[in-house]
């Protein structure tokens, strides 16, 4: 089956990918600015997240795969390839498998090490929305509350929610298979994964994703690797200090 995208624009392929629990839309403002310089625009939802299906299976080498038939079907090489967070290991391990396909390579705020399980209340939360009684944004924002007590969080999550129809509300995550296989966003890239292109890592200086141990396991994958640090940011740089975050890519890209 293929991803659903939103494609923006005319020129080079770029691809950008999600993080965990986000969804495309999430880079909708950025993707627009990107696409004004010459770049055909990708804003993938990866599987069982934003409006692409959902399966059972769900680790980095099934995404890996889903986005090589992504770019099969469409005809894409020479590909700007983008991920932040989850999606940055998606798009790690497809540069690896697939280097001929990748151009040039941006992780955002994600190291190719191991990240143990940090979701617990967030998935809990989310699973405890009972649409039957939630009628609102509003109430399912209050319930939420209960597990996320940070709003920006919870902003966040909510962007998952649709009417389902006329006065039913849903979450277009799979979330049942999401939090059974939650173990599966955290793992290492493979020893022998090796990227010899162009990559850019980008990091917050507010988050704790990419620290100074960091560098060593970065190089060692790609080492080309550049990595720029986002000022008055934290994990989610791309909305925190969008400004900062465009020009630090387009100086890469460029």
């Amino acid at each position: 089956m293929l991803l659903h995208s939103n494609i923006l624009g005319e020129g080079a392929p770029f691809i950008i990918l999600h993080g965990f629990l986000g969804m495309s839309d999430n880079w909708k403002t950025l993707g627009m600015q990107f696409s004004e310089h010459q770049y055909q625009v990708h804003l993938v939802d990866q599987r069982n997240h934003g409006h692409s299906f959902h399966d059972e299976e769900f680790n980095y080498e099934v995404l890996v795969e889903d986005l090589k038939h992504y770019c099969d079907v469409l005809g894409l090489e020479d590909v700007v390839l983008l991920g932040h967070s989850m999606g940055g290991k998606t798009a790690m391990m497809f540069s690896t498998k697939y280097p001929d396909l990748v151009s040039k390579l941006i992780v955002a705020d994600i190291s190719p090490r191991f990240y143990p399980v940090h979701h617990d209340a967030i998935l809990a939360g989310l699973s405890a929305l009972d649409f039957s009684v939630i009628k609102t944004r509003g109430q399912a924002d209050k319930a939420l509350s209960e597990y996320v007590s940070d709003l920006g969080t919870r902003q966040f999550l909510l962007k998952n929610l649709y009417w389902v129809q006329k006065g039913q509300l849903g979450l277009r995550l799979n979330i049942e298979v999401l939090k059974e296989e939650v173990a599966e966003v955290g793992e290492a890239l493979p020893s022998y994964a090796h990227f010899d292109g162009d990559t850019l890592f980008l990091r917050g200086d507010r988050s704790e994703y990419i620290g100074v141990g960091d560098e060593t396991i970065i190089s060692n994958h790609f080492p080309k690797a550049e990595l720029i640090t986002i000022a008055n940011a934290g994990h989610w740089l791309h909305a925190e200090n969008p400004k900062d975050f465009f020009d630090a890519v387009m100086r890469f890209v460029k």
